[in-house]
């Protein structure tokens, strides 16, 4: 019973039932039944009917169900006994099996009556777990309603913390602009905190990561700000024999507080050392060749006390660590060679020394991301150093020749995503690498904005991979080589005279048109218009 009743108040049960049964269960009961009988057969007596199910009860009609007597119940059974004339009956002769005794069979217990009602308590049973069920659904939905609607009312807007990038520059660009208005995945502001590595210190921990202290210096206005950076972006050299120059420990500390940069601090480090980074270009030089990668040759003394032996003459002297023509020399005899052995002796540091190339013009190849340019730098005043004095600057046409150059210096300390290439093409028609420049290089030509902004987009893209998981698809605008403009092919920048000027122009041009080694052919300078200076100051390709 328990079964029928969990059976008939379950909903899929109930309404794979055919139709119309439950509204057969829902009649009311019969004003009487007739209780059925059942008997097994005996040899005397005809077996009664059986009972009538209540389908067959329902058919029945109206007239032939209201002819029923009451039901009343059956008597017990009893077995019935012999008949006395057959105890009396004398034994016959005839053979076969004897007959079975007649014994009459308990009737079974009737339903007549009450199955009506018993089947109408099911029913009821089922309207009521349905009717249950859909007022607990009812119930369910309001709360569910309520509850958003409450969640709706005290919801407030997620504020997200802005992502801190320390940049590491001089005060003469304002990167802050640059990064105004943009956000990492449309989510995070970027908050720009400026300064030179004089003026901040830091703190690193292994749990809590960087902090840094700024105390930078803004106009009349000091600026002084403790904050913990998501991201670095140096472009400084971390390291100068300049006394109190030395910002090597900076660069351990960030990388000690676990904080991303470009270049990657790893790289930054590995700067810090010229003869270093360009050990690193002799492993270039042998495994592509000297034709796909000219490396000039280069001498190493770790003290004064190793440049006993007097090199190729003339040669150029590098002392130490040094950058945008500080610390070199040119010696041209053996006398000259031996007095600054002298001057490197009381410096007290390493020196190198390589062939001095009598050189037309000096080439830099640089690479922003995925962005390329080339230029052309050539001497107006006759200074064997190209960024001393008067200089002219032309963007030149990207070649494959160079993009092998820089995209091979470009995979150096794990990568670097800015860096330069600086080479001179001598009189002889051959290239010569000299050096290689991190993320500390200065910004040169007429597309320095340009530069800036592919810059921003390339800190943007990696702080978003690196901060928030996101590889972002750089811009199709920032992937390409930006080739130099026939109209305004040649840039002229110089602090000679004009008559000086004029006079070496298409004495450069011809240089630049001669080289059997170049893919690419300068167009004449143009000519200065009314009220333009013909002169401007010579960029510096450090």
């Amino acid at each position: 019973m328990n079964y029928l009743r969990r059976r008939l108040s379950d909903s899929s049960f109930v309404a794979n039932l055919p139709n119309g049964y439950m509204m057969d269960l829902q009649r009311p009961d019969p004003p009487g039944g007739t209780p059925p009988t059942s008997s097994t057969p005996t040899s005397s007596t005809p077996s009664t009917s059986t009972p009538a199910s209540p389908a067959m009860e329902r058919r029945q009609p109206p007239g032939q169900a209201a002819e029923q007597p009451p039901h009343t119940p059956p008597p017990p059974a009893k077995v019935a006994a012999p008949a006395p004339s057959a105890a009396k009956a004398p034994p016959t002769t005839t053979t076969g099996p004897a007959p079975a005794p007649a014994v009459t069979a308990a009737p079974a217990p009737s339903f007549g009556g009450g199955g009506g009602g018993f089947l109408s308590s099911f029913s009821s049973v089922v309207k009521s777990a349905q009717l249950a069920q859909n007022v607990a659904a009812a119930a369910q939905a309001r709360t569910a309603a309520a509850a958003a609607a409450a969640a709706a009312a005290d919801a407030k807007p997620v504020v997200r913390k802005p992502k801190i990038l320390l940049v590491i520059d001089g005060a003469h660009t304002d990167w802050a602009k640059y990064f105004r208005g943009k956000k990492l995945n449309g989510e995070y502001e970027i908050k720009v905190e400026q300064a030179e590595f004089s003026e901040i210190n830091l703190a690193s921990y292994v749990t809590s990561g960087c902090m840094v202290d700024m105390q930078a210096s803004r106009g009349a206005t000091k600026v002084v700000r403790s904050f913990r950076p998501d991201f670095v972006l140096i472009r400084q050299h971390a390291y100068s024999m300049t006394p109190g120059e030395d910002y090597r420990s900076l660069v351990i500390g960030l990388q000690f507080g676990g904080v991303a940069s470009v270049n990657s601090l790893l790289s930054i480090y590995n700067f810090c050392s010229k003869p270093w980074v360009f050990s690193h270009m002799i492993k270039l030089y042998h495994s592509l060749g000297p034709e796909k990668f000219p490396l000039n040759e280069q001498t190493f003394y770790p003290s004064y006390a190793q440049m006993g032996t007097t090199p190729t003459l003339p040669t150029v002297v590098k002392m130490g660590h040094a950058y945008a023509g500080m610390g070199k020399i040119k010696v041209e005899s053996q006398q000259d060679f031996q007095d600054i052995t002298s001057v490197v002796g009381l410096a007290g540091t390493y020196a190198t020394s390589e062939p001095y190339v009598q050189s037309k013009y000096d080439i830099r190849i640089q690479k922003i991301g995925g962005n390329y340019k080339a230029y052309m730098r050539t001497s107006i005043s006759g200074n064997w150093k190209a960024n001393t004095g008067s200089a002219m600057l032309e963007q030149i046409a990207m070649t494959d020749r160079y993009r092998v150059w820089i995209d091979s210096c470009a995979e150096m300390f794990g990568g670097l995503e800015i860096c330069a290439v600086k080479a001179v093409h001598g009189k002889d028609g051959n290239d010569y690498i000299i050096e290689v420049m991190d993320s500390s290089m200065p910004l040169i030509g007429e597309h320095v904005e340009e530069d800036k902004q592919l810059i921003t987009d390339m800190v943007m893209t990696k702080m978003a991979a690196v901060l928030l998981g996101v590889n972002a698809v750089p811009q199709p605008s920032s992937v390409k080589t930006t080739q130099p403009r026939r109209a305004q092919a040649g840039v002229r920048s110089t602090s000679g005279s004009p008559a000086q000027s004029a006079h070496s122009s298409p004495q450069r041009a011809r240089s630049a048109s001669t080289s059997p080694s170049q893919a690419f052919q300068p167009g004449p300078l143009p000519a200065p218009g009314p009220g333009q200076p013909a002169h401007k100051q010579a960029p510096q390709l450090k």
